[in-house]
């Protein structure tokens, strides 16, 4: 009987690694929160494991608490980041893209897609926020999670959680345009700027940025990379196009990075980068351009 209920709570992991990624922006750091949720599961005698009513409850409220307590001590930590710090860039295939709502009990205007919520400009959005309005917006709004369940994860009532979802609903909202392109258009925009890069030249790069694009750079001090944001598109263009031709092996491949269209840079037989984008109306406005060798294991594994 415990066998049996032991191999279901591992079917959870997947969900339970989506959640822990919107929290924490970290695949690596997401995995190991999970594995903690699971050990202190199994540390549990037989008999309290069978007395817990919805296993799947308890460890998401599990894993959260202790994302929660990392997040406020990676905030310490990313202050003495070197450079820009960017959420980890996820192949299509990391089970940390996918996941399933608790429960459908939640105003659906307040709902946001399991796609959306993973995407680069969302969990850039994500990292202003709180740790409490970060794990309040994510668990209600992503994964239909309860007021009163999230209130005993981040300790407050089931009203003052309400409100930590509120505000970082508003702030979400603020933040992002209503002008962002069709799924259609962001791939077609996304091809373009690869083929420009792809054969270096400048003016049909400058055809697919906006005059004010903005490119931040994450290198972690791990690699030469800009470490302020670059403004303007002649500028980032021309370090783009800098960037992209150091070595004459350089290959740029069309690839959904958190589950949006992006552009993946391979030197040889290694992931060097990789960008992900926000295209509004036809043009580039933003690129994420992820350089730290410690964010881009999983792409080097596939």
């Amino acid at each position: 009987m415990h066998d049996e209920m032991d191999r279901t709570v591992e079917q959870h992991r997947p969900v339970l690694t989506g959640v822990a990624f919107r929290l924490l922006g970290s695949a690596h750091d997401a995995e190991d929160m999970v594995q903690e949720a699971y050990s202190r599961w199994y540390g549990l005698a037989p008999t309290d494991r069978a007395g817990i009513e919805t296993p799947a409850a308890w460890l998401v409220r599990v894993t959260s608490r202790i994302c929660l307590d990392y997040l406020r001590s990676a905030r310490v930590r990313r202050e003495n980041y070197v450079g820009e710090w960017l959420p980890e860039p996820l192949p299509v295939w990391h089970p940390a893209t996918t996941g399933a709502r608790q429960s459908d009990t939640a105003d659906p205007a307040d709902e946001v897609t399991l796609d959306e919520s993973v995407s680069t400009a969302v969990m850039v959005l994500l990292e202003d926020l709180s740790p409490a309005e970060r794990v309040s917006f994510v668990l209600h709004d992503v994964f239909g999670v309860s007021f009163s369940e999230i209130g005993t994860i981040v300790g407050r009532t089931p009203a003052a959680c309400r409100q930590l979802a509120v505000s970082a609903r508003r702030h979400a909202r603020s933040a992002r345009s209503t002008q962002h392109a069709s799924p259609t258009t962001h791939r077609a925009a996304v091809a373009a700027f690869r083929r420009a890069c792809s054969s270096g030249d400048l003016q049909q790069l400058l055809t697919t940025l906006a005059p004010d694009v903005v490119t931040r750079v994450d290198g972690g001090g791990k690699t030469r990379a800009a470490r302020r944001p670059l403004h303007g598109s002649d500028k980032v263009a021309r370090f783009l196009l800098g960037v992209f031709h150091k070595q004459p092996t350089t290959d740029l491949i069309e690839c959904d990075v958190n589950g949006h269209p992006g552009v993946v840079i391979r030197a040889g037989d290694r992931v060097v980068g990789v960008c992900s984008f926000e295209v509004i109306n036809t043009k580039i406005k933003t690129i994420w351009y992820v350089a730290n060798p410690d964010k881009l294991n999983l792409w080097s594994a596939q």
